[in-house]
This record gives structure tokens, sequence and C-alpha cells, in this order.
């Protein structure tokens, strides 16, 4: 769960105006950044979209859950492919959260297995485990066993003071003052956000559905928090391999204050999954997009390139990113997956679940979204949040340019 959902009611007038002076770009074009990035070719094409959404509040297993399934990452391992996704079971809304498991053998008909994590729901602002959300399943092949990282937030219920109470460990000498005249009831449901890690307890592939045992904070705000980051914290977390070592895209956002200028993403890294994880100094935030970028998952292509899917600023589309030694990267584009005038079933697509390989270079890509609703907007009214996919194709470009920084 990040400030895109708490704020965006509030943002929304003030999004909308700094996108349409913009003009954000359509399926293919790059999208602006400050820095003027050189974009790479377009490699990701969109082959079919599958009409209706595969898990719905309507599924069996999800009798239980109230407001959908949100972000995640969705993997194919010998031939299953397993999804852990954040459920939005309870109130309060946005912060009572579990992290369940689901497998299917065909990307249509799911099982619900288990629910691996449930958040404390807890008001006070002092415990990480109130609100969880995006959870990422990563193998550890020098442990052999799954580890899984997700996101914890502190909250605190409506109309508490601004800013939030924090631990007294927690001195936030980085956080920007509020602006008292924009600060509204929701604006703070959650906030400092810390990376969780947990460690399947079986062994090997098979290990993937846990259980899973927490093993410790890897990522956190603190002292050597950059300016870029705000009082959101550590908003989503994915680590993979690159260079030698491990690198890992974490996202956060100065939600203090507005107008939001942006979430935005940067680098840590790390000699071993474990940690210890410590931001990488002078490229950071990798500005992939201007505004708006959320949960990056990062995949190695069949020809070397590592390629980035990630929740971007188009209510149609997701954003993707190429890098050629998943360090430097290029500017993003923004790929449309639920097409107006074609069959779709999102009224706002959500968060992508990350790239998963079928083969002769087409890719499997899940994605949460909103469904259409009869009245008022997923944040204003009622709204059911879903998760759907696509079929993609990769086609090499003829060269990556190098990011320039």
């Amino acid at each position: 769960m990040t400030y895109s959902r708490i704020l965006l009611p509030l943002l929304a007038p003030i999004f909308a105006a700094s996108l349409a002076a913009r003009q954000i770009p359509a399926a293919g074009s790059p999208a602006t950044s400050p820095l003027e990035l050189p974009p790479p070719q377009q490699v990701l094409r969109l082959v079919a979209v599958y009409p209706h959404p595969v898990i719905t509040l309507n599924s069996p297993g999800a009798e239980n859950d109230k407001y959908g399934f949100e972000g995640g990452r969705a993997i194919k391992v010998s031939g299953t492919y397993h999804l852990f996704t954040t459920e939005m079971d309870g109130e309060p809304r946005f912060v009572k959260t579990r992290i369940a498991y689901w497998t299917s053998s065909d990307r249509i008909h799911w099982k619900r297995i288990s629910t691996l994590f449930e958040s404390t729901a807890e008001m006070t602002g002092t415990d990480v485990h109130a609100s969880l959300w995006a959870p990422m399943p990563v193998y550890n092949l020098a442990e052999g066993r799954w580890n899984l990282f997700y996101v914890g937030y502190r909250a605190e219920p409506e109309g508490s003071p601004y800013p939030p109470k924090l631990a007294p460990a927690d001195t936030n000498p980085y956080l920007e003052h509020p602006d008292p005249e924009h600060l509204g009831k929701h604006i703070f449901y959650n906030s400092s956000g810390v990376i969780l890690r947990a460690v399947s307890r079986v062994k090997g592939l098979q290990g993937i559905g846990g259980p899973y045992d927490e093993a410790g904070i890897v990522l956190k705000p603190g002292p050597d928090s950059q300016p870029w980051e705000g009082i959101q914290g550590t908003d989503s977390f994915f680590p993979y391999r690159a260079g030698g070592k491990w690198y890992g895209f974490y996202g956060s956002c100065h939600c203090e204050s507005l107008p939001v200028k942006g979430w935005q993403v940067g680098l840590a890294s790390s000699p071993t999954l474990a940690g210890p994880w410590t931001r990488v100094e002078g490229l950071n935030p990798i500005l992939l997009d201007r505004h708006f970028i959320e949960n990056p998952i990062v995949t190695r292509v069949q020809d070397g390139t590592y390629v980035a899917v990630y929740n971007g600023p188009q209510p149609d589309a997701v954003g993707y990113a190429t890098s050629s030694n998943g360090i430097r990267w290029n500017r993003g584009l923004n790929l449309i997956v639920q097409p107006r005038d074609g069959a779709h079933w999102a009224s706002t697509v959500r968060t992508p679940l990350g790239l998963i390989p079928e083969g002769h270079g087409t890719y499997t890509l899940f994605f949460s979204g909103f469904q259409k609703t009869s009245r008022g907007g997923p944040f204003n009214g009622e709204f059911k949040s879903a998760i759907g996919f696509v079929t993609l194709r990769y086609t090499p470009a003829g060269r990556i340019a190098p990011a320039r920084r």
C-alpha cells in the first residue's frame, strides 16, 4: 500500500492539471524525464488481452476479502503459476491487509492456498506491521530457499495530529515540513514504510508456498535516507542480480506537503540477498518517469536485457524501462494493456506483477486493476480491485542506448 491510494482523491485535480499540461505520452512513446534520458526502442508489444479478470471478490477463496487485490508478484515454477498479492480484507480500509498465496495451472482458474501474513491494523503509529503490502518472492540460490520481501507501514486514524507520531529511534531529520493548508483526513493512514524479509521453512524450489518465517527489516527510513525520500518511507522493494551482486529498486514519496512532486524509485545494493542493503549513491532517484512510478519488478529477458515493469501514470497502461546492465536505466515507456477500443475490464490499471517467460519471446503479464463501478470512483465510492493478465511479445532492440547520468 502506498500514499497514492490514500492521497489520490486529494491530489487528483493537481495530477490531472499537471499531466494534462505535459501531455502524458501514448503507448510506446517516452515518458518525460527532467534529465532527458534517451529512451530505448520499444521492445514490448501487446499481443493479446484476456477480456475478463481472473481473480475477483467473487472467486472461490475470496469470500472474506472486502476490497480486493493489489500488487505483488506472479511467477511460474515447474509449470505452475504462483501469485503473491495483498488482499484488502477489512477495516480500516487500506490498513487492514493480508498477504495471500494463490496458484493456477492455466492462468485463468486460480486456487487460494493460504494467508502467509496478516497485518495487525494497529493504529497507534508505532507498529510496522499495521499494514502489509507488495509481497515479492525471490529465490536465493545461495541458501536454496525462497525469500519473501514485503512493505510494512505504521498507521494512525483519521484526524490524528500531523505529522504522524514516530518511534523515539526514528528522529526523521529528512522529512519536509507539512503544508497545513493542504492536509486532509486521509493523508496519513500509512507512513514510514519498512522492507521486511521472510524465509521459507521448506528448502528448494518446492518451498515457494512457505510457510515463511520473518527474518527482520532489510531497508527502512533513517539517517541514510536520501533527499528524494519522504514520510512515506520505503513503499516497495524488488531485488535482482546484476554485476555480480544484488541490486534492488525501492520507492518513496514526499507526501508531507502539496503539491506532491512525484513518486520515485532508487537503487540499493547488497553483496547477499539477506543484506546488508545500502542505498546507491550518485544515481538516485532513477527517473524512469517524471511524475509517478511505483513497484518496479525486474526480469532479465532472453538477450540479456533487463526489463523493469512498473505502475506508471497512464490509467490504461503499465510502464516499462530497459537497461543493458541492470544498474543504469533508460527512460521509461507507457504500454497500453487495457485498450479502450477493445476488450478491457479495468477502469484503471494499477500494478504489473512481473513478466513471466512463456517461450518464443512471449511473456504473460498479470496486473491488478480497478473494475468498473456503478457509482463513484475507486476512492470516493464503491470499488472492486481484481487481477487480470495480458500476453506480450519482447523484440530485442537494435541497440539499447546507455542512460546518461
